[in-house]
């Protein structure tokens, strides 16, 4: 899937030392997309925006 656009951007809570990052992309319609910060090039998770958000929301929630 072609990610034309994206925005991406990582995590206000992202750490300075560059290490363990992932980068999102939710400004585009339908889909988020999610990837590894130190490897742009490389592989891109998609979710939709349902599932992203019900993920997050666990995330914040600690499980």
């Amino acid at each position: 899937m072609e990610l034309n656009g994206a925005r991406w951007r990582k995590s206000t809570r992202s750490g300075p030392d560059g290490g363990n990052c992932v980068e999102v992309a939710d400004n585009l319609s339908g889909v988020v997309g999610v990837r590894d910060s130190k490897d742009p090039g490389g592989p891109t998770l998609v979710f939709s925006p349902t599932s992203w958000q019900a993920f997050v929301t666990q995330v914040v929630v600690g499980r």
